[in-house]
């Protein structure tokens, strides 16, 4: 029996890291072997959907960065390059550098600063809807709390942290009325949150920790110049492949046309493509965005 298109091979291990250990989960058995990098209050499974669109001659490995899903007893430091660092920890451990490597959202944050840090690790990067500098939200004055920004930009995302869900049902039902995900939900956003989920005292909750999502989310919007410099100094090429709809599904993208235009013309190895009619959260997990970031990935 041929296996179903909603599945690809799966297994996990470990890579020490500061602190402790990675986790780390593979997809797929070839010889070619990428790094996939997931966003801000995500985990690996969120790279499944690009994974399968792969084909079999490759292999994603994809960790769950400190603070999230089977890392996320990790203690800090976070921020993008304590990620980086354990990113880069995780292909010395494989043995295959130089490697193509796939950033979403934050992940893509975090692959800017590995390629600047870490060049010999890197042979092409993608970036999913991230890696842009982002201009500071209006009227926010440098060494204010970050906090409310955080929570307007990331939603019900962030809202969940905090909430114990009666049963995985009932944490379903929370993200199946998530806007981003309402008209577009499949057996890849259910492996994504199945793996989000672990049992506590009351019910269930998410496993991604709250102090790592507000320590990562601050330095982002406080510390834009580790970006720019980071950027400036990447050699390997870049391609960004971004949504025009954000995280709440409205038709603002999350990297302006003038963001985009302004590193188009300081960057010479960057190529920007947009993929029509998905939002930041199906450029991932919906029907096409996985098999044109693929594609991108896979490109010699």
């Amino acid at each position: 029996m041929s296996p179903s298109p909603d599945t690809i091979e799966t297994a996990t291990s470990t890579v020490p890291v500061a602190g402790g250990e990675l986790l780390l989960t593979r997809f797929g058995s070839g010889p070619r072997t990428v790094l996939g990098i997931h966003g801000i209050t995500a985990n690996a499974m969120s790279l499944r959907a690009v994974a399968r669109r792969l084909g079999p001659d490759f292999t994603l490995v994809a960790p769950d960065l400190r603070g999230r899903g089977g890392s996320a007893d990790l203690p800090g430091p976070h921020g993008m390059r304590a990620h980086a660092a354990d990113c880069a920890a995780v292909i010395h451990a494989l043995g295959s550098q130089p490697m193509a490597v796939l950033g979403e959202s934050m992940g893509a944050y975090v692959g800017v600063v590995l390629a600047a840090q870490h060049p010999l690790l890197v042979r092409r990067l993608v970036l999913a809807d991230g890696g842009l500098p982002l201009p500071q939200p209006p009227g926010f004055m440098p060494g204010a709390d970050p906090a409310p920004v955080v929570e307007m930009v990331l939603g019900p995302a962030v809202a969940r942290l905090s909430r114990v869900f009666t049963s995985r049902r009932a944490y379903l039902d929370f993200w199946r009325d998530h806007p981003a995900l309402a008209e577009d939900w499949n057996q890849d956003v259910e492996a994504y949150l199945d793996h989000d989920l672990e049992a506590c005292e009351g019910g269930f909750r998410s496993r991604v920790s709250e102090a790592a999502v507000r320590a990562d989310a601050a330095e982002q919007l406080t510390d834009p110049d580790l970006f720019t410099q980071a950027l400036q100094s990447i050699s390997c090429p870049i391609t960004l492949v971004t949504a025009p709809r954000n995280l709440l599904n409205q038709p603002v993208p999350l990297l302006s046309e003038a963001v985009i235009a302004e590193w188009r013309a300081r960057l010479p190895n960057l190529t920007v493509e947009m993929v029509p009619d998905v939002n930041h959260y199906t450029l991932m997990m919906g029907s096409q965005g996985p098999a044109i970031l693929a594609a991108r990935l896979a490109a010699r």
